[in-house]
């Protein structure tokens, strides 16, 4: 059995953000966290649970994930990522992400678990932390398929005001 404890920070929306994530397994226990330039809180949140299942180094694991994201648990729990699969995430945002968690959710055996934010809970609390440190380096990766989608919607927006 492997908990993971995961937890997304923005500081704007969209502005700096990262991810912080807490894997534990009997005696073993390890800590992730990245910090990106400009993104969302949702892309963190979902990009947290992802990186979590990544770690996990063999498949068929029974998994529980612990989030305060109703973001990430609610697609699965409530089956509504399937009908957005077949739609083609028409209308959804972060649809590079969702296929990536599905490509990784589908290997293990996964259930989740939602903790209220900010409420006292152990690890959800260090999570925020990573999560908030992370997005407050120096040096910050690039969410590039995110900020490529924002400048086209920024490049359609102005020629929209334009016409």
């Amino acid at each position: 059995m492997i908990e993971l404890f995961t937890d997304g920070a923005s500081s704007g929306n969209p502005g700096p953000g990262g991810y912080g994530v807490i894997l534990k397994s009997g005696t073993h226990y390890k800590e992730l966290s990245a910090g990106y330039s400009y993104t969302t809180n949702n892309r963190m949140e979902l990009l947290a649970a992802i990186v979590g299942l990544e770690a996990i180094k063999n498949p068929n694991q029974k998994v529980t994930i612990y989030s305060d994201s109703k973001y990430v648990i609610d697609p699965v729990v409530k089956k509504w990522i399937y009908g957005w699969v077949k739609k083609g995430f028409a209308g959804k945002k972060n649809k590079d992400l969702w296929l990536r968690f599905l490509s990784v959710y589908n290997l293990h055996h996964v259930e989740f678990n939602w903790v209220k934010g900010h409420a006292g809970h152990p690890e959800n609390e260090r999570c925020d932390i990573l999560a908030v440190k992370a997005s407050q380096q120096k040096t910050l990766l690039i969410d590039s398929v995110f900020e490529i989608e924002n400048r086209k919607t920024t490049i359609f927006n102005q020629k929209k005001t334009d016409i």
